[in-house]
């Protein structure tokens, strides 16, 4: 019988987006880029999740290029997938500041091993989104920089949303990260009734890049309502 770690496996070894995107984006995909990605990312679910309990969905956004770009891993740079999971990333080093609230925010709720027995992580479009803005610069760009994105992306989205909740999701309420996230994933919900109650989050990157100083409350706010207290 396959493993909660077997399936995640499984679908980011297959996950290739073969649609069309705007002039100035493209994608990275990880495990095609980087042979070590594939091998961390494994020991990461295999480590986490090698059982077949049921978790709760946290919904991002798309991953970033120094973040899940490279790890594999949602909202895990190299410095935190070492720290805090103990794994080693020999060929990448990257610092991600939504990794820093997150696992700030993961180690407040017990850790490692108590959070991922609970809560499964992942994006809508989970391939990092680049935009060059100049020749030879690329910036992260999120699914809904750009209506006409949007709209080329949102049936890979919506397909790749129902593999994640096969794959043994909850879908009674779902965790949404970033408050503009939310009116989008809103929208396709109503289309189709993935979800029930969508519990909004401010996202990782919001809170540490702007709202630093009151940290601590935000992190007692996400242990709050992902405890539904």
């Amino acid at each position: 019988m396959s493993t909660f770690a077997d399936r995640v496996i499984s679908f980011n070894k297959q996950l290739h987006y073969s649609g069309d995107l705007p002039q100035d984006f493209n994608f990275i995909n990880p495990y095609l880029d980087n042979p070590e990605t594939l091998e961390v990312m494994e020991q990461f679910y295999n480590k986490y999740y090698k059982d077949n309990l049921q978790r709760k969905f946290i919904i991002g956004i798309n991953p970033s290029r120094h973040g899940a770009g490279v790890t594999g891993v949602p909202f895990t740079d190299t410095k935190r997938l070492y720290s805090a999971c103990g794994i080693k990333m020999q060929s990448a080093h990257t610092h991600e500041i939504s990794s820093v609230f997150m696992y700030d925010m993961i180690d407040a709720y017990g850790g490692p091993d108590t959070f991922y027995k609970q809560f499964y992580i992942n994006s809508p479009f989970p391939l990092a989104i680049i935009r060059q803005t100049a020749p030879n610069n690329w910036i992260n760009a999120n699914y809904y920089d750009d209506k006409t994105l949007f709209e080329m992306v949102k049936p890979f989205m919506v397909e790749s949303l129902k593999q994640h909740i096969s794959m043994g999701l909850k879908t009674d309420e779902v965790f949404v990260l970033g408050k503009k996230n939310a009116t989008f994933l809103t929208k396709i919900n109503k289309e189709q009734k993935l979800f029930g109650k969508m519990i909004i989050l401010d996202h990782p990157r919001y809170i540490q890049q702007y709202k630093s100083k009151d940290k601590q409350l935000y992190i007692d706010n996400y242990i709050r309502l992902l405890s539904g207290l």
